[in-house]
């Protein structure tokens, strides 16, 4: 892996079109590892991309001024008491140049600082690559799959990083 010459930080209101431009080709990439799907995402109007932006904790990963990746973390209110990783996603042609894990290291920071214990994920089952990625950076299946609510024939394997 090689080092990225690429800056993760916090997404803000005006980074609402490059927030849009990586969702959107996240979406089109891999679009298996998305709850929501390139059209419904395409309609949103720039009051919804900037509220996004506003509200969501997206971290994006920018290389030469061209954003290249983005992670976001949140609180699950359907599950009380944890903190996940949401949104994952690289270019393709910033695969393998660390920025992924900048991204991950970044929403795991934050996590720690709202005094998370413990970083969950979902990871498709047709996301091998992703699942390895995930496992080298500590994180554990758990063992229990569920349905993607879009679409029910991808299971999605919740695996868990310690953070303590």
């Amino acid at each position: 892996m090689k080092n990225s010459p690429c800056v993760v930080r916090r997404a803000k209101v005006d980074d609402a079109p490059a927030l849009r431009a990586i969702r959107l080709e996240a979406l089109k990439d891999t679009p298996e590892a998305y709850g929501s799907t390139y059209e419904e995402s395409l309609r949103w109007t720039s009051r919804q991309w900037r509220k996004v932006a506003k509200t969501r904790n997206y971290f994006l990963g920018e290389c030469q001024g061209v954003v290249r990746g983005m992670a976001s973390g949140g609180y699950n209110e359907d599950r009380p008491g944890t903190w996940w990783l949401y949104s994952m996603y690289v270019s393709p042609n910033e695969r393998g140049t660390g920025l992924a894990q900048q991204l991950v290291d970044e929403v795991v920071a934050w996590a720690r600082g709202e005094g998370a214990t413990e970083l969950h994920l979902h990871v498709g089952s047709r996301s091998a690559r992703a699942r390895s990625f995930y496992t080298k950076l500590g994180f554990v299946e758990r063992g229990d799959v569920i349905e993607m609510d879009r679409d029910p024939s991808i299971g999605l394997h919740t695996m868990v990083k310690t953070l303590v």
